[in-house]
């Protein structure tokens, strides 16, 4: 009885510990992610920075509606399925190379979501236009 208590009682401490540490205790986006700081302006177009491997980091960005905009796909051997992102709304579908920066134009977006996956649907990422 004494070690299946201490079986809840740690059980109980590591799911608190995994919302913790994934920020679902922090202000979320829509997606339960936290926005990220990862989008810049350079020379009057928005470049919004996408590290890829294992997924998309981050998984969700906030950018300006009204600009003309980049997305960089930065990959540092990345080999496995989000090497191929999908944006369907811009009938966008791309493999990237395993390593280097790979620019999108995503146009000038109005306000609203765009999201993005990778070739299975496995991995996601969206980016909020306001």
């Amino acid at each position: 009885m004494k070690s299946t208590t201490i079986s809840i009682v740690f059980a109980g401490l590591l799911i608190a510990g995994a919302i913790f540490y994934t920020g679902a205790s922090s202000t979320p986006g829509s997606s339960g992610t936290p926005v990220a700081n990862n989008v810049s302006v350079v020379n009057g177009t928005q470049i919004v920075e996408i590290s890829v491997r294992g997924g998309y980091h981050p998984q969700r960005s906030q950018a300006k509606a009204g600009i003309p905009t980049v997305l960089r796909f930065e990959t540092n051997g990345s080999f496995d399925c989000s090497s191929s992102v999908r944006i369907p709304s811009l009938g966008i579908a791309q493999s990237l190379p395993s390593s280097g920066n790979t620019d999108i134009s995503a146009g000038t977006p109005s306000a609203g979501v765009l999201r993005g996956t990778c070739g299975m649907g496995m991995y996601s990422f969206e980016i909020g236009f306001s």
